[in-house]
């Protein structure tokens, strides 16, 4: 007697997930059960987790040939996320089941031997496609929070095997997720504040500036002058993100881990990679293509601290999607585009000994060291960058100082950067730092005083054409924060001196 049942799942490919048709075909034969349609090592295993759990469920384990079909077979398949559907299809095709509605459901669980569901990683571009379906989604409980998080998705939280059979025959309904929006403050406000950095009122201005509007930042200091702690806090002057971007976060990061965390996922990410990563680790990679640290930082920070340390190839490679933000991976069989609107902050020391430009100890390198050192960051890069700043020596009597009264606190410089960046959405619908050409002449438009200035700059600090619209753009921040209709010339000057103080010199 020849049985065939179809169960609904979805393959991972990126931040896409496509629709799989688990074809489960029983015949009589010689027990044997195979798996194809391009599955790898883990899915091919499946087979000895999924006879296990369903004799440990309660069920039988047909002894005849069954076959296993995951379509369409030119789409490869990797995890094990494809157990419970498996399952599931053989339970139907050996007549266990007796179902008239799962073409109303697709399948997603990795199943221990026991019977038990384990998450699986992709839940949420997994939950995403199957609401778009109009689907019902049954799915590990661990993913639950993960998978309700589009609006209006139906998802069944599942613990073992047995639960989800009961459901689909109704003998025990299992209950709906609903989701419920956890609004909870960056958890960085609790540690760590802007007031804890001594001094340094010029660094910080720079650091309202970048937050408001989104831009790349290059802080240039001695050892100890605070740029690590300036870096660090500026998550604690952003606002949180918002439904849509913590969604876009979510998603890009339920592709490197199991779940998501209920209270953690309205946080801006701040990525700190170390020096010695690979240009993969930096902007994604490898046989199955997964997202690199651009894009973990998509809509957040990302943090390179000791500049020149990095390898000279890693840092080439930033260049494309600081302008595009968006990262394209092409490999021999596919194809995957992660998004990544990063904003950049990076730290380096002057020299290599990192004393230049220190009154109070004397510097042993000599110019020509100096040059090399500062010329393992390209000027390509360096133009890219929207703001230098020079992060000078704290002065002794300031740095024994540890009451300051004048200091501000994050949470009310935040409330500055919030009114900003509303300006910037209301007018166009974007911050300042991600403005096209076409939109930074529309919304920056100069005084003929102001037009003066900028001239005689371009040809002083010998801007480039992307360095001359880069000023632009915080210029127009200055003038949000300021809330100014019209860059004033008092706010071109002041985005004047962001990029030519703290200047490397070449």
């Amino acid at each position: 007697m020849t049985r065939l049942a179809v169960v609904y799942s979805r393959a991972g490919q990126g931040l896409d997930a496509p629709l799989v048709s688990v074809e489960v075909h029983i015949s009589n034969g010689l027990p044997n059960m195979s798996i194809v349609g391009l599955p790898e090592i883990a899915v091919k295993e499946s087979k000895d987790r999924v006879r296990s759990a369903i004799i440990n469920s309660g069920y039988e384990f047909a002894p005849r040939r069954i076959t296993i079909n995951l379509a369409p077979a030119d789409l490869p398949k990797e995890g094990g996320r494809f157990d419970l559907p498996i399952a599931l299809g053989i339970l139907l095709a050996s007549e266990q089941l007796n179902l008239k509605n799962i073409d109303n459901y697709e399948f997603a669980g990795e199943l221990a031997l026991s019977g038990d569901l384990r998450a699986i990683k992709g839940a949420l571009p997994f939950a995403m496609a199957t609401r778009r379906a109009q689907r019902n989604l049954i799915i590990a409980a661990e993913n639950a929070f993960e998978a309700a998080m589009p609006q209006d998705n139906i998802v069944f939280p599942a613990n073992t095997l047995l639960e989800v059979c009961q459901h689909l025959t109704g003998v025990r309904v299992l209950q709906k997720h609903e989701f419920s929006i956890p609004f909870v403050t960056t958890s960085n406000l609790d540690t760590v504040d802007i007031q804890d950095i001594q001094g340094q009122p010029y660094a910080k201005r720079a650091l309202e500036i970048a937050a408001a509007g989104r831009h790349s930042m290059l802080l240039i200091g001695p050892p100890g002058t605070g740029k690590t702690m300036l870096a660090s806090r500026l998550p604690t002057i952003m606002p949180e993100l918002t439904i849509d971007e913590a969604l876009e976060v979510a998603t890009i990061y339920s592709l490197g881990q199991t779940n998501i965390s209920p209270i953690k996922w309205r946080e801006r990410p701040f990525r700190t990679p170390h020096h010695t990563a690979s240009a993969v680790a930096m902007v994604g990679g490898g046989s199955r293509p997964k997202p690199g640290e651009i894009s973990l930082a998509h809509h957040g920070v990302l943090f390179l601290d000791e500049l020149p340390e990095y390898d000279r190839k890693v840092l080439e490679v930033l260049r494309e999607p600081m302008e595009l933000g968006a990262i394209a991976i092409s490999r021999a069989n596919r194809k995957t585009t992660f998004p990544a609107k990063f904003q950049l902050i990076a730290a380096m020391n002057p020299c290599p000994c990192g004393q230049s430009g220190n009154p109070l100890k004397h510097c042993q390198c000599s110019k020509d060291q100096i040059t090399r050192y500062q010329a393992r960051i390209s000027s390509p890069l360096l133009d890219r960058i929207d703001m230098h700043i020079e992060v000078p020596v704290i002065t002794a009597e300031l740095l024994t100082n540890t009451v300051n009264a004048k200091n501000e606190n994050s949470a009310s410089i935040k409330q500055r950067v919030q009114t900003a960046m509303l300006i910037q959405q209301q007018r166009s619908n974007k911050a300042n730092g991600l403005l096209s050409n076409n939109e930074v002449k529309a919304t920056c438009v100069l005084s003929k005083e102001s037009n003066a200035i900028i001239k005689k700059a371009i040809e002083k600090l010998n801007l480039s054409a992307r360095g001359f619209y880069r000023i632009l753009k915080v210029a127009r921040t200055i003038a949000d924060l300021d809330n100014s209709t019209n860059i004033q010339t008092t706010h071109l000057n002041e985005a004047l001196g962001f990029r030519s103080r703290g200047n490397l010199s070449r």
